[in-house]
């Protein structure tokens, strides 16, 4: 079972840019997909991107399309958030997960991490 750890989060102001990591403790099989979510107080777990592992295919929500983006780097079997010109909206606790289809819904996904606190104040 892999395990997933975030890191990265903290505080920023509306405009910078962020570099969020998702180390997994194996070895990713390629036909897995990793998926970013976010989640703010008081609301659901929402999907912002992911990554087909193999094919390096992205997804991405309307919301952070243009303004994110997912790296990985196959040989840390690591996978990144860059994100860019953040918005106050943006402030949630973000996960990482694993999943076999580009689902946008949490339900489809597991081995989620603990999760790492972006702020982004105005």
């Amino acid at each position: 079972q892999v395990q997933l750890v975030e890191s990265g989060g903290g505080l920023v102001q509306a405009g910078d840019s962020l570099r969020l990591s998702c180390a997994a403790s194996t070895r990713i099989y390629s036909s897995l997909v990793v998926g970013w979510f976010r989640q703010a107080p008081g609301k659901e777990r929402e999907f912002a991107s992911a990554i087909r592992w193999g094919r390096g295919s992205t997804y991405y929500s309307d919301s952070v399309k243009g303004r994110f983006t997912i790296p990985k780097e196959s040989a840390t079997n690591t996978v990144y958030l860059q994100m860019n010109s953040l918005k106050p909206e943006d402030t949630a606790v973000y996960y990482c997960a694993t999943g076999t289809s580009p689902s946008q819904s949490a339900r489809d996904y597991k081995n989620w991490g603990q999760g790492t606190q972006v702020t982004v104040s105005s």
